[in-house]
């Protein structure tokens, strides 16, 4: 049966642990001189090699072997290594963290090893214990049998109590560093003939971030199904990443406005089933660095690329402005945050896309056409008049001077009726405005310009939503559907702090569709409309 290169090749000897170099000399110290404490707490990240190092342990204590222990060769280390030595007892707390089941181990504690010379019990992920079960196993683990040794091993020390932590001798397990993840997958492609790339290894290893499990498992699936050779392409692949020549076209692209360009861009990577929040990590460190490149003369020492990769991001960078730099790092990172929580993170990325490509303090070239073509034409429109026959009647068609003259007579008259259909729209915030002394549109404009710094995605309710009325304890959005009906419900505290930020006070939001409204009559609207504009409005 096929074992997991983790599973395989877990290190028999302390010499073979990755990493911990100051856990291991400590415990062989212990060892050899039999100054071993009673309770050890072993804590750290996943993969760091928490219950391997455990496993050690105990077979130091029941080496067999005259010399350094472990010897990883004598009955009472193999028997260790399969699982079937009698004298160590492995514990899952996260199945086993009731009182009942440390009752059950308070008890076979008052028994001496059978077979070796210490009794080693082993409890991983020990803050699945309940409280009770804590308070049970307090009294064992301070004063156990000279006999019997107590390893906790856990990912969240923070959740154990201090009256465990004060009995234990803690030992905190260190991310291992990439290059050492490196020379140990390396050492286990040569043994079982897998010829890999240091690129491929430098991924990897950059993805494990500092879990020599995790960039094992990488590997194993990398090398599944394979030829005899793995290369940074297939690692990428597999692991949905994208490579650094996407990065720098993208990066080009924002650069020069092209945003068009850019999301079609992205489409394209998408479509081939690259994962949308790994792609954004991966260009946050693209623009870090950039940004080492930038300022480093030799940025091999903290940038992990190769000799090309690096001399392509020096061009790039020799191009780019710290600003722009600085605003892709803090954009994506904004987008990146919530996009954990998003069920739409593509979107996300998209308007990050958007607003690189456009906030870089120059509109678009369409955009500045637009704006600024028709600013100079009405002056010479109206001094060439006469001279100039073909344009004058073009621009004179917009605002002609008798249509000016002409049009209030007709409207007052009749325009009324008509107009009352569409005004409930600006009479209620006049209305509000003129009952409580908030103008809502305004401070509904101001929550979402304080909000977008800290919270970029809020800034999509803005035109999705509004706020209707502002009452003594409490405030009314209406919102167009039900998805930002929804979206304005999961950042209901954040948008309460803002309004209170704006009025002064603190109010309850009341979120409503626009669409569930009950209308009201034209006869209502033109009574508020009557108190509002100081003239009586009728009906027709």
């Amino acid at each position: 049966m096929y074992k997991a290169l983790y599973r395989q090749y877990r290190p028999e000897v302390f010499e073979e642990v990755l990493g911990q170099d100051h856990i291991v000399r400590i415990l062989k110290n212990q060892i050899a001189t039999d100054s071993t404490s009673h309770a050890y707490l072993f804590c750290g990240t996943r993969g760091t090699g928490k219950t391997t190092t455990a496993r050690l342990l105990a077979k130091g204590l029941n080496c067999l072997s005259d010399g350094e222990r472990p010897c990883g060769v004598c009955a009472n280390c193999q028997a260790i290594k399969e699982g079937n030595f009698l004298d160590v007892i492995e514990i899952d707390a996260a199945s086993n963290n009731g009182v009942d089941n440390v009752r059950e181990l308070r008890e076979s504690v008052k028994y001496p090893p059978s077979a070796g010379r210490r009794k080693v019990y082993i409890i991983d992920e020990v803050h699945m214990l309940s409280t009770e079960a804590f308070n049970a196993l307090l009294k064992t683990l301070e004063e156990p049998p000279e006999y019997v040794t107590f390893i906790l091993a856990t990912t969240e020390v923070h959740k154990l109590p201090a009256t465990v932590l004060s009995r234990c001798m803690r030992l905190d397990f260190k991310r291992v560093p990439e290059s050492v993840l490196m020379e140990g997958m390396a050492d286990i492609c040569a043994k079982i003939g897998i010829d890999v790339t240091e690129d491929a290894l430098r991924i990897i290893a950059a993805n494990a971030d500092g879990s020599v499990r995790d960039g094992l498992s990488i590997l194993d699936q990398c090398i599944s199904g394979r030829d005899m050779k793995v290369d940074a392409d297939e690692v990428l692949e597999f692991l949905g990443a994208s490579g650094y020549e996407d990065f720098i076209e993208l990066t080009d692209m924002v650069r020069k406005k092209r945003t068009e360009e850019a999301i079609a861009f992205l489409n394209g990577i998408l479509s081939d089933g690259k994962d949308v929040r790994q792609f954004m990590r991966d260009w946050i460190s693209h623009y870090r660095n950039l940004m080492m490149v930038k300022f480093m003369r030799n940025p091999e020492t903290v940038v992990s690329m190769s000799a090309e990769n690096i001399e392509r991001m020096r061009r790039q960078a020799a191009v780019l402005e710290l600003e722009d730099i600085n605003r892709g790092i803090m954009e994506l990172s904004t987008m990146s945050n919530e996009a954990r929580w998003s069920t739409q993170p593509r979107i996300l990325l998209e308007l990050a896309i958007v607003r690189l490509c456009m906030g870089a303090g120059q509109i678009r070239e369409l955009t500045e056409v637009e704006f600024t073509e028709p600013e100079p034409v009405p002056a010479p429109a109206k001094k060439t008049a006469s001279a100039k026959a073909p344009e004058a009647p073009v621009k004179k068609v917009e605002e002609p001077a008798p249509v000016k003259a002409e049009e209030p007579v007709p409207v007052k008259a009749e325009e009324p009726v008509k107009e009352m259909k569409v005004e409930p729209v600006s009479v209620e915030p006049a209305l509000a405005e003129m009952q409580n002394g908030f103008d809502c549109e305004d401070i509904w404009n101001k929550v979402f310009e304080d909000g977008e710094n800290e919270k970029g995605s809020i800034n999509i309710i803005r035109n999705s939503a509004r706020l209707k009325s502002i009452e003594d304890k409490t405030f009314t959005v209406e919102a167009n559907n039900t998805f930002f009906k929804d979206l304005a419900e999961k950042n209901r505290q954040f948008i309460e702090h803002l309004v209170e930020k704006h009025t002064g006070a603190h109010r309850r939001m009341n979120i409503k569709l626009a669409s569930s409204e009950t209308e009201r009559s034209a006869e209502e609207i033109a009574a508020e409309a009557s108190d509002i504009l100081g003239i009586k409005v009728e009906v027709k």
